[in-house]
């Protein structure tokens, strides 16, 4: 089963400058990610994804985030099952519950 973590630990972990020390992928597409992304966070679709997961250097730890979480937790299963990662999250509820974190922080 796949760790799931809330945004506001996702949130947490980048402000303390753990983001080097764990792959943030979004596995949203293009567009959404050239609309906002969390800090730090690398755009990897999931078909990209599929194609590459093998291939990649992967940090110890790994979050994944999608629109909600659902496309997330597919792509978290593949690195946990293909990559070399130690550790793999979805970001529960997705980019949708990630902006209401950023409003509130812009207040």
């Amino acid at each position: 089963m796949v760790e799931e973590l809330t945004p506001e630990t996702v949130r947490e972990r980048i402000e303390q400058d753990d983001a080097d020390e764990f792959d943030l992928i979004d596995v949203r597409d293009a567009d959404a990610y050239d609309d906002g992304h969390l800090p730090g966070a690398e755009h990897v679709t999931i078909g990209e994804l599929e194609d590459t997961v093998l291939d990649r250097d992967w940090a110890d730890d790994v979050v994944v985030y999608c629109y909600v979480g659902k496309t997330s937790v597919q792509a978290a299963r593949l690195i946990e099952e293909y990559g070399d990662a130690e550790s793999v999250a979805s970001m529960a509820g997705g980019y949708d519950a990630w902006e209401p974190l950023e409003a509130e922080a812009a207040d």
